[in-house]
């Protein structure tokens, strides 16, 4: 009798194939409340690198990290009429502390849009001020209905930028180099996924901006994922909380903002765009560790994986040895290909003899016999091989299952049958969104006739792109 497979395979299931993965995986567990989760050491080891990898380039752009509170006084958040009716169904208030009822609510931070700009108009004084580029890593709370790890959750962890700028001009450049030079650069050049980048229709962009520039992949199912947005504020909140500066000309004037953020639903992104039935495969630049060295038996092995480990890590790799060899080998390996480890390095009695080990490779798949004196050298290039691999694996799903079309019937047609679609923002429009809405399709991003972002929705050549999402 065949053997059960490890996980429900996607083409059965994909959502069950997801949690199958995240549970065999150790990524993570569902938390004693609805709708939270709790991330395991796995799971977060991949976060982790993520945020290395962000805020060494967000602060390459300039912005600082600092820490705002979490509880909100709920007057902040009705300052901005767009931005409290944008959130009001996701809020969790807090009306008592203490054992007594609060004499104002406070909101469990969903954004910190409101509260920051409190204190932007404490410290914005004059020109000289400008820009101010603040960054926090944090958590927030969005009180989910449709709860799924990772993708939606009540409480999730993410990183919020906010800044105040002295001319529109200013801000627009600067949301759009956080879209481009921070998420765009990594999305592509360390997640391995080949995103699109686009601006949000007006019926999505978010709650109090005037412009949402977004970044959309698509997932193993065909569905869409935004996995990153960057929002000109333009001047709604500085008018709400009369954040103004003295400028040049001893003139008081209000800011221009702006505000971007990624989160733990990147972790998704990277398990649906990359995971095969046999589980995760994470991009060597990014992976927590790149290759696990595994001792098969033997005291000789286990001292040979030790040292060999040693070497790899003083060459720069990101390594963990596996010398348990009281677990059997056959499940250790099964262990780490569902974690999805680009590289194993394996090293029995045999192998010794040989001055041999068996290289596995995640990514592509396969073994094959390998020097061990060669693997210092060999590996940084099978690395950077695999890591090119998932990118081209990334945008062909994406060109090989996006359609041109030019009706609505056809977009909402190749989008409910695991696609996207593009057609001409004049051909779909306002009320034709709204059509593809009743479908549960929609608008994922508006980009221009050669892919880049428009610079307006009307924008002359506006092509939308249209796909089912998470």
């Amino acid at each position: 009798m065949a053997k059960a497979p490890i996980l429900t395979p996607q083409a059965e299931d994909f959502p069950r194939w997801y949690q199958d993965l995240i549970n065999k995986a150790e990524l993570a567990d569902n938390g004693p409340v609805r709708g939270t989760m709790v991330i395991r050491p796995y799971g977060y080891g991949l976060w982790e690198r993520m945020q290395q990898e962000m805020d060494a380039r967000i602060k390459d752009a300039g912005a600082q990290n600092a820490y705002f509170p979490l509880f909100i006084p709920q007057s902040y958040l009705t300052k901005e009429a767009e931005h409290v009716e944008g959130f009001a169904p996701e809020l969790a208030v807090v009306t008592h502390g203490g054992g007594k009822e609060l004499e104002e609510p406070v909101v469990v931070r969903p954004t910190s849009e409101t509260i920051i700009n409190e204190y932007f108009s404490k410290w914005v004084q004059s020109y000289r001020d400008l820009p101010l580029l603040i960054n926090q890593w944090a958590n927030v709370v969005r009180w989910e209905m449709r709860p799924r790890v990772f993708l939606r959750t009540s409480e999730f962890l993410w990183q919020e930028g906010h800044t105040a700028h002295a001319t529109y001009e200013d801000a627009r450049d600067y949301a759009a180099r956080i879209h481009r030079d921070v998420y765009a650069d990594f999305m592509v050049n360390v997640l391995g996924i080949d995103v699109v980048l686009g601006r949000k229709t007006a019926k999505e962009r978010f709650a109090g901006a005037i412009n949402t520039l977004t970044l959309e992949g698509m997932m193993g199912d065909g569905k869409a994922l935004q996995l990153g947005t960057s929002h000109e504020l333009g001047q709604n909140f500085a008018k709400a909380f009369n954040t103004q500066y003295l400028s040049k000309d001893s003139k008081q004037e209000l800011v221009w903002q702006t505000s971007w953020g990624v989160s733990t639903r990147m972790v998704g992104g990277l398990i649906m765009s990359h995971g095969d039935d046999s589980g995760l495969r994470v991009p060597p630049r990014l992976a927590p560790v790149q290759v696990v060295v595994m001792a098969i038996k033997g005291d000789e092995a286990v001292a040979k994986v030790r040292e060999l480990g040693d070497r790899l890590k003083a060459a720069g790799i990101r390594v963990q040895v596996d010398d348990r060899v009281d677990t059997p080998f056959g499940r250790r390996a099964v262990d780490w290909e569902l974690k999805g480890v680009p590289v194993r390095i394996e090293i029995g009695p045999r192998d010794l003899e040989n001055g041999t080990a068996m290289l596995a490779r995640r990514i592509p798949g396969g073994k094959e016999p390998v020097t061990i004196d060669s693997l210092v050298d060999l590996l940084p290039k099978v690395l950077e091989e695999d890591q090119a691999q998932l990118l081209r694996e990334s945008r062909e799903r994406r060109e090989s299952r996006t359609a041109d079309v030019s009706t609505i019937e056809e977009a909402a047609e190749a989008a409910v049958a695991g696609g996207w679609a593009r057609i001409r923002w004049a051909d779909l429009g306002p009320e034709g969104e709204a059509k593809l809405g009743e479908q549960a399709v929609s608008v994922r991003c508006l980009v221009a006739e050669d892919g880049s972002v428009p610079d307006a929705d009307d924008a002359p050549g506006t092509i939308a792109i249209v796909g089912r999402s998470y």
